[in-house]
């Protein structure tokens, strides 16, 4: 089998709104060649995703217009994907307050702006399930998990609801790790990329 740890897969980041560029540069800095995917086609040419934050309904309201839609849900059906705050409501099966379709790949349950407005947002430090001591949160209008299924692993929490989950292929996280320097939570899903690539 071969040793794919040096390998640098090439990751996209869904280039829409957002603060991709952030994205970007994190996925680089934990090892990845990161490439701005802004068209259907080319999600033919990586081997995992970011979906950075934004407005979900915006999002949706651009992926079918531009008929992007399909080609990102074959993608992230089998393709490493990992969705930040709304991206994170992008991947959920079930969406509410108020409800909206969604990729429903994730088996969570979520709650759009469930922390407040935008004032509301705030940076906490928390332990999580993730090496190194605790890690940075950022949370701007920060939806919330509900329910995760059986085979979600949660990887952090707050209030008792968690907000970096894995399940597979998938990763989501309902803050901004691409505003933290600390880049724990992007090497963890770059380490996820090489490991889909070595089997």
């Amino acid at each position: 089998m071969t040793d794919t740890s040096d390998l640098k897969p090439r990751i996209g980041v869904l280039a829409i709104q957002g603060d991709f560029a952030a994205h970007a540069e994190a996925l680089r800095e934990a090892g990845a060649e990161a490439v701005l995917v802004r068209k259907p086609s080319e999600l033919a040419n990586i081997e995992g995703l970011v979906i950075p934050g934004g407005e979900s309904t915006t999002f949706l309201r651009f992926l079918e217009r531009d008929g992007f839609l399909g080609a990102l849900q074959e993608f992230v059906q089998n393709k490493p994907t990992f969705g930040t705050c709304a991206g994170c409501i992008l991947l959920a099966k079930e969406v509410r307050n108020p409800a909206q379709a969604s990729l429903a790949v994730l088996d969570i349950t979520i709650e759009r702006n469930a922390y407040g407005r935008q004032i509301d947002s705030v940076i906490e430090t928390s332990q999580t399930a993730l090496e190194g001591g605790p890690l940075e949160l950022v949370y701007i209008r920060a939806p919330r998990i509900v329910r995760s299924g059986e085979e979600v692993k949660v990887l952090a929490e707050r209030q008792g609801f968690p907000v970096l989950v894995e399940q597979g292929h998938l990763m989501a996280a309902t803050f901004h790790p691409e505003l933290s320097s600390d880049r724990r939570v992007h090497q963890r899903f770059v380490d996820l990329v090489r490991s889909r690539a070595r089997a």
